[in-house]
Order: C-alpha cells, then sequence, then structure tokens
C-alpha cells in the first residue's frame, strides 16, 4: 500500500482517483447468475426451494400465508428489501388464483407496514417485474418487491460506484421483522 495525497492505494494498480471504495462483494454472486437456476422448472426454483425448508431463519423467511410468503431478498436494493412470493410456482400475474392475489396484496400491506414499525421508512417502490426483458431475474416465480425509502437514500454509490452499501446485516433484519410481523 502507497499513500498519496491522504489516500492510500495498492502499488501498482491503477491510478489513485480520491474516491473511498464500499466493496460488496455478495453482489458478485448475484452478477455473475451465480444463484440463478438453470432452467425454469420447480426443481430449479429458489423461490420454490426457499419455503420447503423448515428453517426460516436460514432461508430468511419473514412471514408464511397460506398461498404466499414473505422472504427478505437475498440482493437487496435498501435494508429491509422484501419479497413476496405465492407458494406455487407461477411466472405471470394474471394467471394468479384470486386467493393468490388477495394474499399477495395483503402482505405486501403487512410488509409495508412492519417495515415502518422496525425501521421507519417514509416511502415505498412495490413492483413486480414480468419477464427477463422487464427485469425479472427469476422469471419463472413471480414475486412482489417491497422496496423500503428514505429522504437520501439514493446517493452517488448505485450511480458511480455501481453498489449499494447496506448498513444491517440481512439476518438482523430478518430477525426485526419476523419479531415485529403482526400475527
Amino acid at each position: 500500500m502507497v499513500e498519496e495525497g491522504g489516500h492510500l492505494h495498492q502499488d501498482g494498480l491503477g491510478e489513485p482517483d480520491h474516491l473511498e471504495r464500499l466493496w460488496t462483494p455478495h453482489r458478485m454472486a448475484y452478477i455473475r447468475g451465480e444463484s440463478k437456476p438453470e432452467d425454469d422448472s420447480e426443481e430449479a426454483c429458489p423461490f420454490c426451494r426457499i419455503p420447503a425448508n423448515p428453517d426460516d431463519e436460514a432461508g430468511l423467511v419473514v412471514h408464511r400465508g397460506r398461498s404466499a410468503y414473505v422472504v427478505l431478498n437475498l440482493y437487496p436494493y435498501n435494508s429491509g428489501h422484501l419479497l413476496v412470493c405465492p407458494f406455487r410456482h407461477v411466472a405471470d400475474y394474471t394467471d394468479l388464483t384470486d386467493e393468490e392475489t388477495l394474499e399477495v396484496a395483503s402482505l405486501t400491506k403487512s410488509a409495508m407496514r412492519t417495515i415502518r414499525s422496525v425501521s421507519g421508512a417514509q416511502g415505498f417502490n412495490l413492483g413486480i417485474n414480468q419477464g427477463p426483458v422487464a427485469g425479472a431475474g427469476i422469471a419463472a416465480h413471480l414475486h412482489q418487491h417491497v422496496v423500503p425509502r428514505w429522504s437520501g437514500d439514493a446517493n452517488f454509490m448505485p450511480v458511480i460506484g455501481r453498489t449499494k452499501p447496506l448498513p444491517q446485516l440481512l439476518t438482523e433484519t430478518r430477525r426485526l421483522l419476523a419479531e415485529a410481523w403482526p400475527v
């Protein structure tokens, strides 16, 4: 390491640009597609495998309903980023049953209330990406994103640094949300 102008950098590994770096190496698994299923089958689908595991803490499951469940996003945009997923392996919103549609909506409302009570979120981004061209990373299994937002949470990091600093471990976020979830 060499210090230049008050900044440390590795000698011979590029020119210092006076920017601090926050490394989020866990994102590389997502970028490389390492956790992405090889096909669209239920057997390969992580959203089918997660609720099959009885250990909700290990699977980051926050709440289980009758036809849908709530899980932390393994690659969150913000701390508390939840996914509401039907248990059934279904890709398209129009193919949900009326019961599944109602429960996804109800769990989304509960997710927002719970996140607000735990972290004081000031707003939310809600959305379902339908199909790969719409940004669905796992298009074969529908999932509703519930992304908490706070004033000033979007800064230069995602644009310049291509990373998002998260102030809380997933296991801690899961514990707080699961404990606060209404029964």
